[in-house]
């Protein structure tokens, strides 16, 4: 197997990983919403940063893979590739999900949530939007 597929290889299996994490920790915020048990709450709270933590470390080479496809084997550069730009908007919107995943974290770790359960479900969808974008734009190259 040649480099270029062990990179794609690895990009996917991160990016897999990272989306569990994406899928997973929203759901974890529907609990903290709902939840009245302190304790319960707390254990809510610890699974969701540990979470986080691990989700954001599983990002990164998902990142940098995903850069050396580009910069490397030179994914998306020759033309028609307007598929890869707008691939591009969708990774910029998923690093900013993720984001947002951090700051209702952190409101979730001071006691300032404000969004109701209802909320937290439909901001659950999110990612399997963005995921079905991405991948129908990678695989279908549509423009």
């Amino acid at each position: 197997m040649n480099g270029y597929l062990w990179v794609k290889s690895f990009h996917l299996l991160f990016v897999a990983a990272w989306f569990a994490g994406l899928f997973y920790l929203p759901r974890i915020f529907v609990n903290m919403a709902m939840e009245t048990d302190e304790r319960a709450n707390a254990r809510l709270l610890l699974m969701a940063q540990k979470l986080y933590r691990f989700m954001t470390l599983l990002a990164i080479p998902a990142l940098l893979l995903g850069f050396a496809l580009v910069g490397v084997y030179q994914i998306g550069i020759a033309p028609p590739n307007g598929w890869f730009h707008a691939k591009i908007l969708v990774v910029l919107l998923i690093v900013g999900y993720h984001h947002g995943c951090g700051r209702l974290l952190r409101k979730f770790e001071k006691g300032l949530n404000t969004k109701t359960h209802t909320f937290y479900r439909w901001f659950n969808e999110i990612p399997v939007v963005l995921m079905a974008v991405a991948i129908i734009l990678v695989v279908g190259k549509p423009f």
